[in-house]
């Protein structure tokens, strides 16, 4: 049990690193590179909405995932 809450903080939080990246990626405007660091923290934020079994953190991330994937093809 206390693994597993060790393992969905380590998730959680280098998620978090990875989207602040990709945000910071963004105001320095590196396209295409901080699409990449959103899709990586997109599918660790729902693994971990996986994990805690928490639909809506899950449902929130499959829609960035559509949205950012959408305006990547059509950029």
């Amino acid at each position: 049990m206390l693994n597993d809450i060790k393992l969905v903080d380590g998730v959680k939080w280098f998620a978090t690193f990875i989207q602040l990246i990709g945000y910071g990626m963004t105001g320095l405007n590196l396209i295409p590179y901080n699409v990449y660091f959103f899709f990586i923290g997109i599918f660790l934020w729902f693994a971990v909405g996986f994990m805690w079994k928490d639909k809506a953190i899950m449902v929130v991330h499959v829609g960035a995932f559509i949205s950012l994937l959408i305006g990547y093809l059509n950029a």
